[in-house]
């Protein structure tokens, strides 16, 4: 297994080129260049227009147990069984961890000019649509760093991207 900080990285370089990508196929507008950044700046920057944007990019897992599950961690008997239970759960989790992602990326600061939160959902069980259906349910804090709010619907990025915010 490769260590956590590499593994952290690639993933977010990997969200950030799907992003890109998808965002350049439905505007045709170009979107360049990534590096990553250090930690008083979002984690990837491009060029977007000529200009420095940078990418706060997140994962929606659900939970931290569907996380390690998801990532391939081994798992122990208790994470097993709380997954079990989880699968008796309504959708209703899908608000709460995008509820709570907001929450806790609208408290960081950072040294950029212009920043967009990129989330990709890692959930097997939800969809873009699944996620875009609750645009108008979601709750954005009042006071956020982000231009905008996107969604990369899948892991793999086959589904495409949807806006959030605003």
């Amino acid at each position: 297994m490769q260590n956590t900080v590499e593994e952290k990285l690639e993933l977010e370089h990997h969200a950030a080129r799907l992003f890109m990508r998808w965002y350049e196929r439905n505007t045709g507008k170009k979107i360049r260049h990534i590096w990553h950044n250090k930690p008083i700046r979002p984690d990837v920057s491009c060029v977007f227009e000529g200009e420095r944007l940078d990418l706060e990019i997140a994962h929606l897992y659900g939970s931290e147990e569907e996380a390690m599950s998801i990532l391939g961690r081994n798992l122990t008997d208790k994470t097993r069984d709380f997954l079990r239970n989880l699968e008796k759960e309504p959708d209703h989790r899908l608000l709460k961890a995008l509820n709570r992602i907001l929450d806790n990326k609208a408290e960081k600061r950072y040294q950029t000019k212009r920043v967009w939160l990129v989330i990709r959902n890692a959930h097997p069980s939800w969809t873009r649509l699944d996620i875009k259906a609750l645009e108008h349910h979601i709750s954005v804090p009042h006071h956020h760093p982000f231009e905008k709010i996107w969604i990369v619907g899948d892991m793999e990025g086959k589904s495409g991207i949807a806006r959030l915010y605003p």
